[in-house]
């Protein structure tokens, strides 16, 4: 995902321009910190407080121009308009977080406002057109036949969330004005391994065969994660 983000980036802004991005619900910061990294100037909100302390954690072992170009706040991902001004973001990440919101056309509105014109919203979402290939590839049939019609499904920590389908994303996104732009497919290969699995020995190759899969039909289509990349008009 973090090269499909790369990709997209490069693609819209000036070589070595520093960006304003935005990362609603940053988890423990991994792509905000590699942003700032990169020049980027970013903001990372989350509402966790485990979560945060590690964000901080992370960002205290950093050199101090890393640290002064990353700021963390403590906030629901609903309230960016609370804190900024319409436009003041030209990337806005919001990465495996829409499937804990019930009710997310809300929270995507607030999104596309905070991204300055030409400006860049990257989401992450469960693909809620493959929700029966995980259950069938490990056997369990009537798990199977249950997701086919179903957008809700119980995730690996044993929570009852939500997947989105592209169809409806696609026009939720044109309805905020940050209309689809190009999407990718994320797991096609790797959905079923298990959280902790030791990196393979072949990651690369592992990788590369993932970045083909990911954008290439119809291997795309049937992956766990979808990433979205709107424009703001």
């Amino acid at each position: 995902m973090a090269r499909q983000l790369d990709e997209q980036m490069v693609g819209r802004f000036p070589v070595g321009k520093r960006l304003r991005v935005l990362d609603v619900g940053m988890g423990r910061g991994t792509q905000a910190l590699r942003l700032a990294r990169a020049g980027h100037q970013v903001t990372g909100v989350e509402r966790d407080a485990t979560m945060i302390a590690a964000a901080r954690d992370a960002l205290a072992g950093q050199p101090e121009g890393i640290r002064e170009r990353m700021r963390i706040l403590e906030s629901d991902g609903r309230d960016t308009g609370v804190h900024f001004l319409p436009g003041s973001f030209d990337v806005v990440l919001c990465h495996g977080v829409l499937m804990y919101v019930e009710e997310p056309d809300p929270l995507l509105a607030g999104l596309a406002r905070m991204l300055a014109p030409g400006g860049l919203l990257s989401l992450l979402v469960r693909n809620g057109d493959s929700l029966a290939l995980r259950p069938g590839l490990y056997g369990d049939w009537a798990g199977a036949l249950a997701a086919f019609d179903n957008t809700e499904y119980t995730d690996r920590l044993g929570l009852h969330v939500r997947a989105d389908r592209l169809a409806t994303l696609t026009a939720k996104l044109a309805g905020i004005g940050a209309p689809l732009h190009t999407w990718y497919g994320v797991r096609v290969f790797t959905d079923t391994a298990s959280d902790g699995t030791a990196p393979p020995d072949d990651l690369e190759t592992l990788l590369a065969a993932e970045e083909r899969a990911g954008r290439t039909d119809p291997y795309r289509g049937i992956a766990g994660l979808l990433h979205l990349c709107g424009v703001r008009g």
